[in-house]
């Protein structure tokens, strides 16, 4: 009698408070949001990589180069070609005869 007693009190008094989530529940949320962040992780990979190969196709840039330009803040063709010299020059891996490969360009 006593035990029911408590146990009504104790919900009459704690009825504000937001029922404990089942420990399931908690997992799902994080599941889904680690799966959200892989997803977009993956796509920027993908990305990243077609835009690295489309700077490849620029006389002179190779894998290495392309990559270093990428990184540098390039991410497009019209980019490395629109950029001026010393901004390319400052990147590791360009040389000055690519800059002037790549201003014939324009």
């Amino acid at each position: 009698m006593i035990s029911k007693f408590l146990s009504k009190l104790k919900s009459i008094l704690f009825k504000s408070e937001a029922p404990p989530e089942s420990p399931l529940k908690k997992e799902k949320k994080v599941t889904k949001s680690a799966k959200t962040s892989k997803t977009k992780t993956k796509t920027k990979t993908v990305n990243s990589k077609k835009n690295i190969e489309t700077l490849t196709t620029l006389p002179g840039v190779g894998a290495k180069s392309a990559k270093a330009l990428y990184e540098a803040g390039f991410k497009t063709t019209k980019a490395v070609i629109a950029a001026d010299e010393k901004d390319l020059l400052a990147v590791s891996g360009v040389g000055i005869n690519l800059v002037k490969k790549l201003k014939k360009l324009k």
